[in-house]
């Protein structure tokens, strides 16, 4: 549950800065923006519209996230397949991979955010995006020479990860620059719908790609889409406001002190950050070990492993077109923890399942996850965006990463560990437990009583 991958040159257009609206710079196009290669309307097929499809660096943004996110389905299914298959990789091995995948965020996480802060936005999500596309051409590069090891796939991972890291604190943090307030869940409904349909249509795609061409080739195209994304970043141009640093004498140190102060001082991002962490924590573990899990104790090959997270991920679109609809039926806190306990719940398909059973649980187990993921996601990112000061996005967003995210390689260890000494399914079993818990966070807050999101809240 991570929060929980998003331009080019153009012409015919005025850049002249019109106003200042709120925390963004506002810039007027007077003439419809043309990229020089296609527009976004066209490539999205969308007519023009109110609202956010009336926002043409929006759209760049949302489909250059679009391309990315299709592409990142291939690694997703392919990096742990050649561990598995071509690697022999064992239980821990796996854990491993994992792990290192997400080390960075508890190595660079906090700084990353003060980073974050003191730069413009839009080219840390350009290098980001480059850096990716390059780490992970060495796999396929790697691969034709006959070595490739488990030991690279190690180091592509960590690289990656790092970039991630930078890429993820800038993203969150770039859009509540590019968008209104009030246009922040709309603009994330927008983000996740697509990675919805990513995750519905690019398993499938991904199995056939990897079974016809083998797993490390596959990987070729999502570094493609790491080109194509940071492509569209570059034809952005709605302006960022200066960075303002509260700490100048302090140094990176105090920085970092000021948004961890204010994360674990504010009483609605705690538990949210607590609760996220907790999930991320065993679910880590469980998917440490789902790849394997389904090659040796389910029998399912690539292709069949693809086509369950494509249809499975149905319920990551119904989430994502339904999160704005159930915040409005039930309240922005019962609309999360709810979502939270049917994560959990989801959570107990998979170590239940057998080989003469295994699409019949595992399917069901990604539908209702997958719903319950992009409404909490929604409205949880939405609601951390929504109540912080600009100035403190960057750091904000890191710091929750930090604790957010910084469990999951220590998850994804302790998932390979058990699965090495009690065997996969027990392993899962318990990992499934832990997930089931998280919500308890979430009860025990003033989440639970949240109707609407609150204004923003400056630290003492």
């Amino acid at each position: 549950m991570g929060n929980c991958k998003p331009n080019g040159l153009t012409h015919g257009v005025d850049h002249g800065y019109d106003s200042l609206d709120g925390r963004r710079l506002v810039k007027r196009h007077r003439r419809p923006l043309r990229a020089t290669f296609f527009t976004v309307e066209a490539a999205l097929g969308a007519p023009r519209r109110s609202g956010l499809w009336a926002h043409a660096d929006f759209l760049k943004l949302w489909a250059g996230q679009t391309i990315s996110q299709f592409g990142s389905q291939i690694t997703f299914l392919a990096l742990p397949l050649v561990a598995a298959l071509l690697l022999g990789a064992t239980p821990l091995e796996m854990g491993v991979l994992s792990a290192v995948e997400m080390l960075p965020f508890l190595l660079v996480g906090l700084p990353a955010g003060v980073w974050v802060d003191r730069m413009p936005r839009r080219p840390i999500l350009i290098a980001g995006d480059l850096g990716r596309a390059l780490v992970l051409a060495s796999i396929p590069l790697a691969f034709l020479l006959d070595a490739l090891t488990i030991g690279q796939l190690y180091v592509v991972a960590f690289i990656a990860g790092t970039f991630t890291v930078f890429f993820d604190v800038a993203y969150m943090s770039f859009l509540p620059a590019l968008v209104t307030r009030e246009e922040l869940v709309e603009g994330n409904s927008k983000l996740e719908t697509t990675r919805a349909a990513a995750q519905i249509a690019g398993p499938g795609v991904a199995g056939t790609l990897i079974q016809l061409f083998s797993a490390p080739l596959a990987i070729l195209v999502d570094s493609l889409s790491f080109l194509i994304s940071a492509a569209f970043l570059l034809a952005v141009h709605t302006g960022e406001p200066a960075a303002v640093r509260r700490n100048p004498a302090g140094g990176v140190r105090a920085e970092i002190g000021e948004g961890l102060r204010y994360v674990f001082s504010q009483p609605l991002l705690r538990p949210i950050a607590s609760a996220t962490a907790t999930f991320n924590l065993f679910s880590s573990a469980t998917f440490a070990l789902y790849i394997l899990f389904a090659v040796e104790e389910l029998a399912l090959d690539a292709a069949v492993i693809g086509l369950i997270f494509a249809v499975g991920n149905v319920g990551a679109l119904l989430g994502a077109t339904a999160a704005g609809t159930a915040t409005r039926l039930l309240g922005l806190g019962r609309s999360i923890i709810g979502a939270m306990v049917l994560c959990g719940l989801a959570s107990f398909l998979l170590p239940l399942a057998t080989p003469a059973t295994a699409v019949a649980l595992l399917v069901p187990s990604l539908v209702v996850s997958g719903i319950g993921n992009m409404v909490y996601n929604i409205n949880q990112v939405s609601l951390r965006q929504a109540i912080t000061p600009a100035r403190l996005q960057g750091r904000m967003n890191a710091t929750v990463r930090f604790m957010v995210w910084g469990t999951m390689p220590i998850g994804s260890l302790l998932g390979g560990t058990l699965g090495q000494w009690l065997g996969l399914r027990p392993a899962i079993l318990l990992a499934a437990a832990g997930s089931a818990s998280a919500f308890v966070w979430l009860i025990a807050s003033p989440v639970r009583t949240l109707r609407v999101q609150p204004p923003p809240v400056e630290p003492d």
